[in-house]
């Protein structure tokens, strides 16, 4: 075969192999959007039911002067409410981890195109690395993004909304029971404050955990590549 039939074949390859790339980045993004939708969702539902029991509370308390069945009613109705929460704040946690892959797949796909054509790195606002740093580049690409991003995150909205409610359930279980306001919402505020950490302990841990058992492909250059062992 002849040079020119080689160098033929060999733009023929890249062209696929770019062709190919780019409909796996399309995929990633529509699925990647496709979640972060679903999981909003999720979250204006749950506060759309957090909402409507907390006036369904105050009606039912203000049509049963506050006895009968308003205990009962209160209990089960905020108990309902934090199963929610929970089952929300787990589908949360799991779709940060989900983005992570995204982004993570998506940086791959990037170290490909600059392998195919060089030039185009200097062009690229986000990274084409997929390990921790590319990942922290391609999340905040204008700097240092400090913790800002995590603070604001759908994540820890999750975490600071449930704290609340499983703080609020506690404190109505014990005040309907007959114990000391004062002590029940000692002990609401407490669980609030302990959930909110140990939620947090648990994002941590996770997070920590992936990047312990996770060896990029395509490192920065102050990593050495992947031996694939």
């Amino acid at each position: 075969m002849s040079d020119d039939a080689r160098d033929r074949d060999a733009r023929n390859t890249d062209a696929l192999t770019a062709q190919f790339l780019a409909t796996e980045h399309w995929s990633l993004l529509a699925s990647r959007s496709t979640t972060q939708s679903e999981v909003l969702t999720r979250i204006s539902m749950l506060l759309t039911l957090m909402s409507a029991a907390l006036v369904s509370i105050a009606l039912v308390g203000q049509a049963t002067d506050f006895a009968g069945i308003f205990p009962t009613f209160a209990d089960a109705l905020l108990g309902l409410v934090v199963v929610v929460g929970v089952l929300t704040q787990v589908r949360v946690t799991n779709v940060s981890m989900e983005d992570l892959m995204y982004v993570l797949a998506m940086n791959r796909l990037r170290a490909e195109y600059v392998r195919l054509a060089p030039d185009v790195a200097r062009a690229l606002s986000t990274s084409w690395h997929d390990d921790r740093e590319g990942v922290t580049r391609t999340y905040y690409f204008l700097g240092r993004r400090g913790q800002s991003p995590v603070f604001g995150s759908s994540m820890m909205f999750t975490f600071v909304v449930n704290g609340a409610l499983v703080g609020l359930f506690l404190g109505v279980v014990l005040a309907t029971s007959g114990v000391d306001i004062t002590a029940a919402w000692i002990v609401g505020v407490a669980g609030a404050v302990g959930y909110l950490i140990v939620s947090v302990w648990i994002d941590m841990r996770l997070y920590y955990r992936f990047w312990r058992a996770y060896t990029p492909t395509s490192p920065g250059a102050s990593r050495p590549p992947s031996t694939g062992e």
